[in-house]
């Protein structure tokens, strides 16, 4: 299953790659805003500093109405291609953590998504899921297959992709819904570099794409 055939994979063996994330949300001009700042392909998100990070803090610091902490996350998928940068990808340092802004993300009315709902985020990315690798993937009742990108340790510190494979028996899912997992029999391209990506967070903050 490929999206693109076009689509020229520059970066591979980043399935379980560790990154972290600080999510900013301002309210700016009558919504709600939030930019992402990421170490992904900077560095590993290590613990120790990750661990020094004061959510209030930092806050304070951006002029942000909250901050999220976001992570520390696991790519579930096995490379990029070319990366398209949405906004002006400035530089910042955390607590010595050194990240990158990827994404401006506009919420509207409402910050707070909350589990199984899918938000719109201008990336700019190409990801790369290998055939013969395990997809893990949540199907909504219309059909719809939303699938894994990347693990979340922050609110179950034991997850990792083995422990994606009994992950369904644990999902509150909404009626309707189902959770799968299989193998790919083809590489599958996930390109979002022409266009907003659709997204969606399981009640561990997993993180799930539309595939096309």
């Amino acid at each position: 299953m490929t999206e693109s055939s076009t689509a020229e994979r520059l970066i591979s063996d980043q399935r379980g790659a560790r990154y972290g994330e600080v999510i900013a949300l301002f309210f700016r001009d009558g919504a709600f805003e939030a930019e992402v700042f990421g170490t992904q392909l900077l560095n590993d998100c290590p613990q120790e500093l990750w661990d020094t990070l004061d959510a209030e803090e930092i806050a304070r610091e951006m002029g942000a109405a909250l901050v999220k902490l976001n992570g520390p996350r696991y790519w579930v998928l096995d490379g990029f291609g070319t990366k398209v940068a949405p906004v002006e990808p400035i530089m910042r340092e955390f607590n010595g953590i050194l990240m990158r802004r990827i994404a401006v993300i506009n919420l509207g009315g409402d910050p707070s998504p909350g589990t199984y709902v899918e938000r719109y985020v201008d990336r700019g990315a190409v990801f790369f899921f290998d055939a013969g690798k395990r997809v893990y993937e949540l199907k909504n009742p219309d059909g719809v297959i939303y699938v894994l990108q990347a693990l979340c340790t922050g609110v179950d510190p034991t997850m990792n992709e083995e422990s994606l494979l009994t992950l369904g028996e644990r999902l509150a899912l909404p009626e309707g819904w189902t959770y799968q997992t299989r193998i790919l029999d083809e590489e599958l391209v996930i390109d979002t570099s022409g266009r907003v990506a659709t997204v969606l967070q399981d009640e561990f903050e997993n993180s799930y794409t539309i595939p096309f």
